[in-house]
């Protein structure tokens, strides 16, 4: 059977770094408040020159670098954000051009912080449909562009960046000893809407719009919800929370990613955390934390690893890989 397996990854981060020292002389917080309550310390934010296609650009470079391709090797671009450079076209587009790749497709998905989830279970299908061969998927936001500054709840808890990975088909026998994407599990449901959204919209407001959110709501689900998808995503591959080498959750607050943990059964030791360099980044989250425990030398050849997310909607799944 065919699967969809990981040959390359990259990540791109913004020059500028934000200390919570920073955030001081901005709002009424403090360093101790921000660690204490969310595990980040820094954040990195784009600067005038650098946007979600630019960060999703130097990223997606490094991870054809790191698979050892160029572009004319990609059929398919898929990029996942909620901070698109325009309304239209999708930012995927003009990542594209901007890699000169002037063949196959590209297109944008949008699910907020499950956004690379979902781009993944996407890519996986078009890959095991035979619809493609190889495909760049990428997650890159600037959510500094949606925060209220004045809102000390929230301009805290988000930086900007971008994650890539390049999946290319390889022969699998079907069984969990196979290399690249197990299994994937995606959920939603839109009643929660109004616990964590932006007030803006080309449609309502006709304005971008800021980033609104019920924090003690969003904990409170952000737990809860994420085991489905996960007990699903063992069950179609026949493992248990024992046979997990990392967990790399979605990194928006380390005491959400820590209770996760403790509720699924996964030592600390076995979770990659990234939340207190990063910031929660959005749809990049996840390529972001993976990039780091790669390049760290934690996830190698032969691993399984889980990743997970849930975002504004709520949406929220989990892809289960052989590393």
């Amino acid at each position: 059977m065919i699967r969809s397996a990981v040959t390359g990854i990259g990540r791109a981060l913004p020059k500028r770094i934000m200390t919570n020292q920073d955030f001081e002389h901005i709002v009424e917080t403090s360093d101790e408040w921000i660690v204490q309550r969310t595990g980040i310390r820094q954040r990195h934010i784009a600067g005038d020159d650098e946007t979600t296609a630019s960060l999703g650009e130097e990223a997606a470079r490094n991870a054809l670098a790191s698979a050892g391709r160029d572009p004319s090797d990609i059929d398919l671009i898929i990029l996942a954000t909620s901070t698109p450079n325009n309304t239209f076209p999708a930012t995927a587009v003009d990542i594209q051009n901007r890699l000169g790749m002037h063949h196959g497709a590209a297109f944008d998905v949008q699910a907020v912080c499950s956004g690379y989830i979902y781009a993944l279970a996407t890519a996986d299908l078009y890959i095991r449909g035979g619809m493609a061969r190889r495909v760049l998927v990428i997650g890159a936001e600037t959510f500094s562009r949606l925060l209220d500054w004045e809102d000390r709840t929230t301009c805290v808890l988000f930086g900007d960046g971008a994650g890539a990975l390049v999946l290319e088909a390889t022969e699998g026998v079907g069984l969990t000893s196979d290399t690249g994407i197990l299994a994937s599990k995606l959920r939603s449901d839109g009643c929660h809407k109004e616990k964590l959204y932006v007030d803006g919209g080309p449609s309502t407001t006709r304005t971008v719009g800021h980033l609104r959110m019920q924090g003690r709501e969003v904990f409170k689900h952000a737990v809860g919800m994420i085991t489905d998808v996960i007990e699903d995503s063992f069950a179609v591959a026949g493992i248990t929370a024992d046979d997990i080498d990392w967990f790399v959750p979605h990194q928006a607050n380390r005491r959400i990613i820590e209770a996760s943990a403790k509720k699924l059964g996964i030592p600390e030791e076995k979770v990659v955390i990234t939340v207190d360099r990063h910031g929660n980044t959005s749809a990049a989250s996840v390529p972001l934390a993976l990039s780091v425990a790669v390049e760290e030398g934690r996830i190698r050849k032969g691993d399984l690893v889980l990743l997970e997310a849930m975002g504004g909607g709520f949406t929220w799944g989990a892809v289960l890989l052989r590393w």
